[in-house]
């Protein structure tokens, strides 16, 4: 009996084996979905996208979904090529129902584009519809009167679906907000006509059409927060009014080792001046003594020599008298 029962036990597994690869490469629920919901395709299509490594379970819900929302143009190959060119073939069809039901013009090729971009088309798609906030950061600028502010804005900005491939992103339109703000707060007289005025920063912001060639449009613009910073002008006054200060004493500096340089010159030409005169002097003796000896001098000429010498001490002294102490008598010298 045991016998008997072993071969319907593997016939019963073998036809489990056999069941479980027809279902797999001829997916029957899956195509009793679409029968049902009125998606005509084919048991043979099905198995053959298994042969092309593409999931029914991705088509079909796809093409079930456009047909129920009323998009009849889409086709299976169509959804099976961008599937196989490594689209998002659920978010195509998401965004082309949603667009569709929001009255906004987008074709199958231009969301299929978008998405191959490497953006998210529905997430443009719900934009589109529901504007997004996007938060700057702390803007610094400074207006004439050398005061710096510091403005945060709230930018409202909306897909533009036509500018999604190719457009700038939301990096792109912060960095303009934030060139807008610097310059209209550098363009001001004061500070304080910003404070008591921040719209005219919006509207100026606004008339300078920063979303050209980006993938949005800027709704508004609006200054969330200002506070004031440092005192810039006053900041670079001292800084210049230090540097000349350090400039004025390198200058200084700079001439007074001139002036120490040219001292110590001229007392080293003195030094070699005087050295010269005693050693003129030493020369003067040996002099006389040739002239005595060659007869040129005689001893009258000398003692005359000597009496001028005397009255040349003797006037000088009269002339400078605190330069010899009291007592000494120069004449009696």
């Amino acid at each position: 009996m045991t016998a008997g029962i072993l071969p319907l036990v593997f016939m019963a597994i073998g036809a489990l084996i056999i069941l479980a690869i027809f279902f797999h490469y001829v997916p029957f629920f899956l195509w009793l979905s679409a029968k049902v919901s009125g998606v005509h395709v084919s048991l043979i299509q099905l198995f053959l996208m298994r042969i092309r490594n593409v999931p029914p379970h991705v088509i079909v819900p796809a093409m079930i979904e456009a047909h129920k929302a009323g998009l009849r143009s889409i086709t299976r190959d169509e959804l099976e090529a961008h599937y196989m060119a490594g689209g998002h073939v659920e978010k195509v069809v998401h965004a082309l129902v949603s667009a569709s039901k929001a009255n906004i013009e987008l074709s199958f090729q231009m969301a299929t584009g978008i998405d191959l971009a490497g953006r998210d088309v529905f997430e443009a798609v719900q934009m589109s519809v529901n504007p997004k906030v996007i938060d700057t950061p702390p803007v610094t600028a400074v207006a004439k009167d050398g005061i710096q502010l510091i403005a945060k804005a709230r930018v409202t900005v909306r897909a533009n679906i036509r500018q999604l491939v190719g457009g700038a992103g939301e990096d792109t339109v912060l960095a303009r907000v934030g060139e807008g703000i610097v310059s209209s707060i550098g363009s001001s007289e004061n500070h304080k006509s910003v404070l008591e005025n921040p719209d005219s920063i919006s509207k100026l912001v606004l008339r300078k059409g920063l979303d050209a060639g980006t993938a949005f449009e800027i709704l508004s613009i609006d200054i969330a927060d200002i506070d004031i910073g440092r005192n810039i002008g006053a900041s670079l006054q001292i800084d210049q009014a230090n540097a000349d200060k350090n400039i004025a004493q390198a200058k200084a500096e700079e001439r007074r080792a001139m002036a120490v340089a040219l001292e110590q010159e001229m007392k080293a030409k003195a030094e070699e001046a005087r050295a010269n005169v005693i050693q003129a002097e030493a020369e003067v003796p040996k002099a006389m003594a040739d002239a005595f000896r060659s007869g040129n001098l005689g001893i009258m000429d000398y003692y005359r020599m000597k009496n001028i010498q005397a009255d040349t001490e003797m006037r000088n002294s009269i002339a400078r008298p605190d330069e010899h102490p009291a007592g000494h008598n120069p004449i009696g010298k």
